[in-house]
């Protein structure tokens, strides 16, 4: 499965998104990320808190949602409100698109320690997402199921 998270800017949510997924997966799933209008930097948190929690950031780059224009992915994910709100491109087609929000712990102030919680907070919402996708890939789902079943992981995480 091929899967595309976006959100507006892609240098946080997305990014974290697209980094833990594919360390829990472990080419089971490939993530990728994209912004409908990248910031073109990664947000230097995410890069330090993914780090942290020895995920790889190699590779990890804010671009625009038009670079994957000739690879459609099985799965397009919005994270952030902004993006919720988009229609997505057209090449996207019939694409399965879901919308799991997170917060934007970047746009936290406050002490170190705040800003690392909230990083830390969403990062386990987006583990525990990702391992619910997991446990639907030894499921035979049809498309409204696991439609169904993608919605229900972001309102149970």
């Amino acid at each position: 499965m091929n899967i595309l998270y976006i959100c507006t800017h892609n240098r946080c949510r997305s990014i974290l998104s697209e980094a833990i997924t594919n360390h829990l997966a472990q080419g089971r799933i490939k993530a990728c990320s994209a912004g409908s209008q990248p910031s073109g930097e990664v947000h230097p948190l995410s890069i330090r808190y993914l780090r942290e929690k020895g995920i790889d950031t190699a590779g990890l780059e804010s671009k625009s949602w038009d670079a994957f224009e000739q690879n459609q992915p099985d799965v397009v994910v919005t994270v952030c409100d902004s993006a919720a709100n988009e229609s997505c491109p057209v090449w996207f087609g019939d694409t399965l698109k879901v919308h799991w929000g997170l917060p934007d712990p970047s746009k936290l102030e406050g002490s170190e320690e705040d800003i690392r919680e909230a990083f830390y907070r969403v990062m386990e919402t987006i583990e525990h997402r990702v391992q619910g996708l997991l446990s639907l890939q030894e499921k035979n789902l049809s498309r409204e199921e696991l439609r169904n079943a993608l919605v229900s992981i972001a309102e149970v995480n």
